[in-house]
Protein backbone atom coordinates (compact mmCIF):
# COMPACT_ATOMS: atom_id res chain seq x y z
CA UNK A 1 0.00 0.00 0.00
CA UNK A 2 1.53 3.37 -0.77
CA UNK A 3 1.70 6.21 1.71
CA UNK A 4 -0.21 8.96 1.51
CA UNK A 5 0.25 11.66 -0.98
CA UNK A 6 0.68 14.96 0.30
CA UNK A 7 -2.06 17.71 -0.89
CA UNK A 8 -1.90 19.59 -4.30
CA UNK A 9 0.75 17.17 -5.42
CA UNK A 10 0.78 14.84 -9.39
CA UNK A 11 2.39 11.09 -9.33
CA UNK A 12 0.95 8.85 -11.61
CA UNK A 13 2.12 5.32 -11.34
CA UNK A 14 2.87 2.86 -14.15
CA UNK A 15 2.15 -0.73 -14.58
CA UNK A 16 5.94 -1.54 -13.84
CA UNK A 17 5.80 -1.00 -10.46
CA UNK A 18 8.32 -2.74 -8.01
CA UNK A 19 7.29 -5.48 -6.95
CA UNK A 20 5.35 -7.44 -9.85
CA UNK A 21 5.54 -10.95 -11.29
CA UNK A 22 7.70 -11.39 -13.76
CA UNK A 23 5.38 -13.48 -16.71
CA UNK A 24 7.63 -16.43 -16.54
CA UNK A 25 7.93 -16.79 -13.14
CA UNK A 26 4.05 -16.50 -13.20
CA UNK A 27 3.33 -18.98 -15.69
CA UNK A 28 5.77 -21.42 -13.85
CA UNK A 29 4.01 -20.90 -10.97
CA UNK A 30 0.56 -21.94 -12.22
CA UNK A 31 1.78 -24.61 -14.70
CA UNK A 32 -1.16 -23.86 -17.23
CA UNK A 33 1.10 -24.24 -20.27
CA UNK A 34 -0.26 -22.51 -23.75
CA UNK A 35 -3.66 -21.59 -21.81
CA UNK A 36 -1.81 -20.08 -19.33
CA UNK A 37 0.52 -18.01 -21.56
CA UNK A 38 -2.37 -16.59 -23.42
CA UNK A 39 -4.31 -15.44 -20.16
CA UNK A 40 -1.67 -14.36 -18.41
CA UNK A 41 -0.58 -12.00 -21.78
CA UNK A 42 -3.99 -10.26 -21.20
CA UNK A 43 -3.73 -9.72 -17.79
CA UNK A 44 -0.35 -7.42 -17.81
CA UNK A 45 -2.79 -4.79 -19.32
CA UNK A 46 -5.27 -4.88 -16.17
CA UNK A 47 -2.21 -3.88 -13.97
CA UNK A 48 -1.85 -1.30 -11.64
CA UNK A 49 -2.46 1.76 -13.54
CA UNK A 50 -1.79 5.56 -13.00
CA UNK A 51 -2.94 6.98 -10.06
CA UNK A 52 -3.79 10.60 -10.75
CA UNK A 53 -2.87 13.55 -8.07
CA UNK A 54 -3.55 17.14 -8.80
CA UNK A 55 -1.06 19.73 -8.11
CA UNK A 56 -0.74 23.23 -7.10
CA UNK A 57 -0.62 25.76 -9.77
CA UNK A 58 -0.27 29.63 -9.17
CA UNK A 59 -3.73 31.87 -10.11
CA UNK A 60 -2.80 34.33 -13.11
CA UNK A 61 -5.42 37.15 -13.56
CA UNK A 62 -7.13 37.72 -17.24
CA UNK A 63 -8.03 41.52 -16.51
CA UNK A 64 -7.90 43.76 -13.73
CA UNK A 65 -12.00 44.57 -14.00
CA UNK A 66 -14.48 43.61 -11.67
CA UNK A 67 -17.84 41.93 -13.01
CA UNK A 68 -21.13 43.58 -11.44
CA UNK A 69 -23.25 40.34 -10.28
CA UNK A 70 -26.93 40.24 -8.90
CA UNK A 71 -27.03 37.04 -7.21
CA UNK A 72 -30.80 35.25 -6.36
CA UNK A 73 -31.91 33.00 -4.11
CA UNK A 74 -30.92 31.57 -0.71
CA UNK A 75 -33.26 28.69 0.02
CA UNK A 76 -32.45 25.15 2.02
CA UNK A 77 -28.74 24.71 -0.38
CA UNK A 78 -27.95 28.67 0.67
CA UNK A 79 -26.20 28.35 -3.23
CA UNK A 80 -26.65 32.28 -3.38
CA UNK A 81 -23.58 32.86 -1.31
CA UNK A 82 -21.92 29.14 -1.45
CA UNK A 83 -20.21 29.23 -4.98
CA UNK A 84 -18.21 32.33 -3.77
CA UNK A 85 -18.58 34.87 -6.07
CA UNK A 86 -18.60 37.62 -3.04
CA UNK A 87 -14.73 36.39 -2.23
CA UNK A 88 -13.58 36.43 -6.12
CA UNK A 89 -11.49 39.51 -7.11
CA UNK A 90 -12.61 40.57 -11.00
CA UNK A 91 -16.01 40.36 -9.19
CA UNK A 92 -18.26 43.14 -7.44
CA UNK A 93 -21.70 41.96 -6.05
CA UNK A 94 -24.04 45.28 -6.51
CA UNK A 95 -27.31 43.50 -5.21
CA UNK A 96 -29.29 40.02 -4.01
CA UNK A 97 -32.42 38.97 -4.00
CA UNK A 98 -35.22 36.21 -2.12
CA UNK A 99 -38.59 36.49 -2.07
CA UNK A 100 -38.27 35.67 1.88
CA UNK A 101 -36.79 38.79 3.68
CA UNK A 102 -35.06 36.90 6.12
CA UNK A 103 -33.57 34.94 3.49
CA UNK A 104 -32.97 38.18 1.48
CA UNK A 105 -31.11 39.17 4.69
CA UNK A 106 -28.96 36.54 5.12
CA UNK A 107 -28.07 36.76 1.62
CA UNK A 108 -26.93 40.02 1.52
CA UNK A 109 -25.06 39.61 4.94
CA UNK A 110 -23.17 36.40 3.63
CA UNK A 111 -22.45 38.49 0.10
CA UNK A 112 -21.43 41.43 2.14
CA UNK A 113 -23.44 43.59 0.18
CA UNK A 114 -26.17 46.15 0.99
CA UNK A 115 -28.52 46.46 -1.47
CA UNK A 116 -31.22 44.01 -2.17
CA UNK A 117 -34.73 43.38 -3.76
CA UNK A 118 -37.32 41.75 -3.40
CA UNK A 119 -38.14 39.73 -6.53
CA UNK A 120 -35.43 38.61 -9.39
CA UNK A 121 -37.80 40.52 -11.46
CA UNK A 122 -36.57 43.86 -10.01
CA UNK A 123 -33.17 42.64 -9.32
CA UNK A 124 -32.93 42.36 -13.38
CA UNK A 125 -33.99 45.65 -14.04
CA UNK A 126 -30.84 47.23 -11.84
CA UNK A 127 -28.58 48.83 -15.14
CA UNK A 128 -25.46 48.69 -12.91
CA UNK A 129 -25.69 44.74 -12.86
CA UNK A 130 -24.37 42.80 -15.88
CA UNK A 131 -24.10 38.95 -15.20
CA UNK A 132 -27.13 37.73 -12.50
CA UNK A 133 -26.29 33.99 -10.76
CA UNK A 134 -29.77 32.49 -10.29
CA UNK A 135 -29.91 29.64 -7.38
CA UNK A 136 -34.06 29.82 -7.85
CA UNK A 137 -36.18 26.37 -7.57
CA UNK A 138 -35.73 24.16 -10.58
CA UNK A 139 -38.88 24.74 -11.85
CA UNK A 140 -38.10 28.29 -12.36
CA UNK A 141 -34.82 27.90 -13.17
CA UNK A 142 -35.55 28.56 -17.51
CA UNK A 143 -38.25 31.45 -16.46
CA UNK A 144 -36.03 33.35 -14.34
CA UNK A 145 -33.09 32.98 -16.98
CA UNK A 146 -34.53 34.17 -20.08
CA UNK A 147 -35.75 36.95 -17.82
CA UNK A 148 -32.28 37.81 -17.03
CA UNK A 149 -31.13 37.16 -20.60
CA UNK A 150 -34.00 39.51 -21.78
CA UNK A 151 -32.82 41.97 -20.02
CA UNK A 152 -29.15 42.19 -21.23
CA UNK A 153 -27.19 40.34 -19.02
CA UNK A 154 -25.36 36.98 -18.68
CA UNK A 155 -26.62 34.85 -16.32
CA UNK A 156 -24.81 31.11 -14.56
CA UNK A 157 -27.69 28.99 -13.23
CA UNK A 158 -27.88 26.17 -10.89
CA UNK A 159 -28.96 22.52 -12.09
CA UNK A 160 -31.14 21.52 -14.12
CA UNK A 161 -31.18 23.99 -17.18
CA UNK A 162 -35.10 22.98 -17.38
CA UNK A 163 -37.46 20.96 -15.07
CA UNK A 164 -39.02 18.57 -16.93
CA UNK A 165 -39.91 20.72 -19.85
CA UNK A 166 -38.49 20.61 -22.95
CA UNK A 167 -40.24 23.24 -24.95
CA UNK A 168 -38.79 25.32 -22.35
CA UNK A 169 -35.58 24.07 -22.74
CA UNK A 170 -35.59 25.11 -26.52
CA UNK A 171 -36.93 28.60 -25.71
CA UNK A 172 -34.30 29.47 -23.41
CA UNK A 173 -31.88 28.19 -26.44
CA UNK A 174 -33.61 30.24 -28.43
CA UNK A 175 -32.96 33.30 -26.31
CA UNK A 176 -29.25 32.70 -25.53
CA UNK A 177 -28.97 32.68 -29.61
CA UNK A 178 -30.53 35.37 -29.90
CA UNK A 179 -29.29 37.64 -27.36
CA UNK A 180 -25.19 36.45 -27.51
CA UNK A 181 -24.69 36.60 -24.16
CA UNK A 182 -23.26 34.26 -22.10
CA UNK A 183 -25.25 31.29 -20.26
CA UNK A 184 -23.60 28.65 -18.01
CA UNK A 185 -25.53 25.53 -15.78
CA UNK A 186 -23.02 25.02 -12.70
CA UNK A 187 -23.04 21.24 -13.24
CA UNK A 188 -20.72 20.35 -10.13
CA UNK A 189 -19.86 17.02 -11.39
CA UNK A 190 -18.22 18.84 -14.53
CA UNK A 191 -15.51 19.95 -12.11
CA UNK A 192 -15.01 17.25 -9.60
CA UNK A 193 -11.51 16.34 -9.76
CA UNK A 194 -12.36 12.81 -11.12
CA UNK A 195 -14.30 14.01 -14.85
CA UNK A 196 -12.18 16.60 -14.96
CA UNK A 197 -9.22 14.45 -15.27
CA UNK A 198 -11.56 12.28 -17.74
CA UNK A 199 -12.20 15.52 -19.59
CA UNK A 200 -8.61 16.44 -19.84
CA UNK A 201 -7.29 12.74 -20.85
CA UNK A 202 -10.51 12.04 -23.37
CA UNK A 203 -9.05 15.48 -25.44
CA UNK A 204 -5.70 14.26 -25.42
CA UNK A 205 -6.66 11.01 -26.99
CA UNK A 206 -6.22 8.56 -23.59
CA UNK A 207 -9.58 6.65 -24.16
CA UNK A 208 -10.02 7.09 -27.56
CA UNK A 209 -13.89 6.85 -28.89
CA UNK A 210 -15.79 5.41 -25.50
CA UNK A 211 -17.32 1.61 -25.80
CA UNK A 212 -19.37 2.35 -22.07
CA UNK A 213 -19.63 4.99 -19.63
CA UNK A 214 -21.64 5.58 -16.37
CA UNK A 215 -22.89 8.13 -14.48
CA UNK A 216 -24.42 7.77 -11.17
CA UNK A 217 -26.13 10.20 -8.57
CA UNK A 218 -27.27 8.17 -5.32
CA UNK A 219 -28.92 11.11 -2.82
CA UNK A 220 -30.81 9.27 -0.35
CA UNK A 221 -32.83 10.93 2.61
CA UNK A 222 -35.23 9.90 4.86
CA UNK A 223 -37.93 12.93 4.35
CA UNK A 224 -38.04 15.07 1.16
CA UNK A 225 -35.31 17.86 1.22
CA UNK A 226 -37.37 21.29 1.83
CA UNK A 227 -38.19 23.27 -1.03
CA UNK A 228 -40.01 26.25 -2.65
CA UNK A 229 -43.49 25.00 -3.27
CA UNK A 230 -42.52 21.91 -2.70
CA UNK A 231 -41.05 21.27 -5.99
CA UNK A 232 -38.40 18.47 -4.64
CA UNK A 233 -41.23 16.50 -3.44
CA UNK A 234 -41.78 12.59 -5.58
CA UNK A 235 -39.95 14.66 -8.43
CA UNK A 236 -38.79 12.11 -11.16
CA UNK A 237 -35.68 11.43 -10.23
CA UNK A 238 -33.81 11.74 -13.82
CA UNK A 239 -35.56 15.44 -14.32
CA UNK A 240 -32.77 16.27 -12.05
CA UNK A 241 -30.09 14.31 -13.93
CA UNK A 242 -26.90 16.05 -14.79
CA UNK A 243 -24.85 15.61 -11.58
CA UNK A 244 -24.69 11.85 -13.65
CA UNK A 245 -24.92 12.79 -17.46
CA UNK A 246 -22.09 15.21 -16.58
CA UNK A 247 -19.85 11.80 -16.53
CA UNK A 248 -20.63 11.46 -20.24
CA UNK A 249 -21.28 14.46 -21.87
CA UNK A 250 -18.91 16.92 -20.04
CA UNK A 251 -16.02 14.51 -20.37
CA UNK A 252 -16.61 13.94 -24.09
CA UNK A 253 -18.76 16.68 -25.27
CA UNK A 254 -20.32 14.50 -27.05
CA UNK A 255 -24.29 13.40 -27.26
CA UNK A 256 -27.29 11.03 -26.24
CA UNK A 257 -29.46 9.71 -29.61
CA UNK A 258 -31.72 7.89 -27.93
CA UNK A 259 -32.86 6.02 -24.37
CA UNK A 260 -34.29 3.30 -22.84
CA UNK A 261 -35.30 3.32 -19.11
CA UNK A 262 -36.51 1.72 -16.31
CA UNK A 263 -37.56 2.83 -13.24
CA UNK A 264 -38.13 1.87 -9.03
CA UNK A 265 -41.33 2.38 -7.40
CA UNK A 266 -40.83 4.26 -4.56
CA UNK A 267 -42.42 2.80 -1.61
CA UNK A 268 -42.78 5.82 0.22
CA UNK A 269 -46.17 8.06 0.36
CA UNK A 270 -44.90 11.03 -1.91
CA UNK A 271 -44.25 8.39 -4.70
CA UNK A 272 -48.08 6.91 -3.85
CA UNK A 273 -50.89 7.64 -6.20
CA UNK A 274 -52.02 11.08 -5.36
CA UNK A 275 -48.28 11.88 -3.50
CA UNK A 276 -46.57 14.15 -5.46
CA UNK A 277 -47.45 16.56 -7.93
CA UNK A 278 -45.75 14.84 -10.90
CA UNK A 279 -47.81 11.74 -10.92
CA UNK A 280 -44.75 9.98 -10.40
CA UNK A 281 -44.41 6.80 -9.21
CA UNK A 282 -40.38 6.24 -9.17
CA UNK A 283 -37.92 6.81 -6.66
CA UNK A 284 -35.06 5.90 -8.72
CA UNK A 285 -34.38 5.87 -12.71
CA UNK A 286 -31.70 3.61 -14.22
CA UNK A 287 -31.30 4.58 -18.01
CA UNK A 288 -29.36 3.14 -20.95
CA UNK A 289 -28.19 5.96 -23.61
CA UNK A 290 -26.79 5.66 -26.97
CA UNK A 291 -24.29 7.71 -27.94
CA UNK A 292 -22.88 9.34 -31.22
CA UNK A 293 -19.58 7.89 -30.65
CA UNK A 294 -21.40 4.21 -31.20
CA UNK A 295 -20.99 3.09 -27.55
CA UNK A 296 -23.94 3.21 -24.53
CA UNK A 297 -23.56 5.23 -21.23
CA UNK A 298 -25.62 3.79 -18.14
CA UNK A 299 -27.11 6.90 -16.13
CA UNK A 300 -29.23 6.74 -12.99
CA UNK A 301 -30.45 8.82 -10.61
CA UNK A 302 -31.10 6.73 -7.52
CA UNK A 303 -33.03 7.96 -3.62
CA UNK A 304 -33.40 4.71 -2.47
CA UNK A 305 -30.48 3.23 -1.64
CA UNK A 306 -30.00 3.51 2.13
CA UNK A 307 -27.78 6.43 3.60
CA UNK A 308 -25.87 6.69 -0.19
CA UNK A 309 -24.91 9.98 -1.23
CA UNK A 310 -22.42 10.38 -4.05
CA UNK A 311 -22.07 11.83 -7.33
CA UNK A 312 -19.39 9.30 -8.97
CA UNK A 313 -19.13 7.99 -12.58
CA UNK A 314 -16.46 5.31 -15.05
CA UNK A 315 -14.98 5.44 -18.63
CA UNK A 316 -13.86 2.49 -21.04
CA UNK A 317 -12.98 3.24 -24.23
CA UNK A 318 -10.65 1.71 -27.24
CA UNK A 319 -7.43 3.39 -25.85
CA UNK A 320 -8.12 3.39 -22.02
CA UNK A 321 -10.56 3.59 -19.28
CA UNK A 322 -10.67 5.35 -15.61
CA UNK A 323 -12.54 4.95 -12.33
CA UNK A 324 -11.97 7.97 -9.85
CA UNK A 325 -9.01 9.05 -10.32
CA UNK A 326 -7.13 6.16 -11.25
CA UNK A 327 -6.28 5.59 -14.99
CA UNK A 328 -5.44 2.67 -16.88
CA UNK A 329 -4.47 2.30 -20.77
CA UNK A 330 -2.05 3.25 -24.14
CA UNK A 331 -0.91 6.84 -21.92
CA UNK A 332 -0.09 6.01 -18.46
CA UNK A 333 3.25 6.98 -18.99
CA UNK A 334 2.62 10.07 -21.08
CA UNK A 335 -0.68 11.89 -18.98
CA UNK A 336 -1.30 15.65 -19.31
CA UNK A 337 -1.60 17.90 -16.24
CA UNK A 338 -5.08 16.63 -14.74
CA UNK A 339 -4.83 19.40 -12.18
CA UNK A 340 -8.42 21.83 -12.19
CA UNK A 341 -7.72 25.43 -12.91
CA UNK A 342 -6.39 27.64 -9.85
CA UNK A 343 -8.90 29.27 -7.98
CA UNK A 344 -7.94 32.91 -6.75
CA UNK A 345 -6.46 33.28 -3.03
CA UNK A 346 -9.42 33.74 -0.82
CA UNK A 347 -12.04 31.71 -2.66
CA UNK A 348 -12.55 28.19 -1.58
CA UNK A 349 -13.09 25.44 -3.05
CA UNK A 350 -16.37 24.98 -1.74
CA UNK A 351 -19.12 22.17 -1.84
CA UNK A 352 -19.58 18.97 -4.32
CA UNK A 353 -16.47 17.89 -4.45
CA UNK A 354 -14.67 21.29 -4.35
CA UNK A 355 -16.46 22.30 -7.37
CA UNK A 356 -18.13 25.65 -6.37
CA UNK A 357 -15.12 27.75 -7.00
CA UNK A 358 -13.62 26.73 -10.34
CA UNK A 359 -17.61 26.91 -11.59
CA UNK A 360 -17.73 30.24 -10.80
CA UNK A 361 -14.35 31.33 -11.51
CA UNK A 362 -15.01 30.09 -15.37
CA UNK A 363 -18.20 31.61 -15.27
CA UNK A 364 -16.41 35.11 -14.82
CA UNK A 365 -13.16 34.32 -16.68
CA UNK A 366 -15.27 33.40 -19.75
CA UNK A 367 -17.28 36.50 -19.19
CA UNK A 368 -13.72 38.39 -19.08
CA UNK A 369 -12.01 36.74 -21.92
CA UNK A 370 -15.35 36.95 -24.08
CA UNK A 371 -15.54 33.37 -24.58
CA UNK A 372 -18.26 30.64 -24.08
CA UNK A 373 -17.69 28.93 -20.35
CA UNK A 374 -17.64 25.24 -20.31
CA UNK A 375 -21.18 24.23 -19.86
CA UNK A 376 -23.01 26.39 -21.98
CA UNK A 377 -26.52 26.07 -23.58
CA UNK A 378 -25.62 23.42 -25.73
CA UNK A 379 -23.69 21.32 -22.87
CA UNK A 380 -26.58 22.12 -20.61
CA UNK A 381 -29.27 20.89 -22.68
CA UNK A 382 -27.45 17.98 -23.57
CA UNK A 383 -26.75 17.22 -20.15
CA UNK A 384 -30.54 18.28 -19.14
CA UNK A 385 -33.05 16.93 -22.14
CA UNK A 386 -32.08 13.55 -22.19
CA UNK A 387 -32.96 12.83 -18.40
CA UNK A 388 -36.80 14.32 -19.42
CA UNK A 389 -37.16 11.40 -22.43
CA UNK A 390 -35.78 9.01 -19.98
CA UNK A 391 -38.02 9.50 -17.77
CA UNK A 392 -40.96 9.05 -20.44
CA UNK A 393 -39.11 5.80 -21.64
CA UNK A 394 -39.94 4.50 -17.90
CA UNK A 395 -43.28 6.11 -17.48
CA UNK A 396 -43.80 3.68 -21.34
CA UNK A 397 -41.88 0.50 -19.28
CA UNK A 398 -38.41 1.35 -21.17
CA UNK A 399 -39.92 2.10 -24.53
CA UNK A 400 -36.76 3.17 -26.68
CA UNK A 401 -36.97 6.75 -27.52
CA UNK A 402 -35.51 9.02 -29.46
CA UNK A 403 -33.26 12.38 -27.73
CA UNK A 404 -33.92 15.70 -29.45
CA UNK A 405 -30.51 17.32 -30.92
CA UNK A 406 -29.61 21.11 -31.05
CA UNK A 407 -26.90 22.21 -33.24
CA UNK A 408 -23.78 24.47 -31.85
CA UNK A 409 -23.25 25.51 -35.58
CA UNK A 410 -26.79 27.05 -35.72
CA UNK A 411 -25.44 29.69 -33.63
CA UNK A 412 -23.96 32.34 -35.44
CA UNK A 413 -23.44 34.63 -32.15
CA UNK A 414 -20.93 31.93 -31.03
Amino acid sequence: MNPPLPANTTERISPATAGRVGRRDFLGTLGLGSLGAAWAGSALWSGRGADLREQARPWEPVSDRKVRVGIVGYGVCRFGADFGFQDHPNVEIVAVSDLFPDRRAGLMKACRCDRSYESLELLVKDPKIEAVFVATDAPSHARHCIEVLKHGKHVMCAVPATWGSIEEGEELLATVRATGLKYMMAETSCYHASCHAMRTIYRAGGFGKLVYSEGEYYHYTTEPIASYRNWRVGGPPLWYPTHSTAFYVGVTGQRFTSVSCLGFRGTRPQHQPGGNAYGNPFADEIALFETTEGGVSRMLMSGSVARHVEETGRVFGERGRMAGMQYWGEMEEQLPDISRPPLPPGVPAGGHGGSHGPLMNEFITAILQDRSPLVDIYESLAMTIPGIVAHTSALKAGERLKIPQYDRTANASK
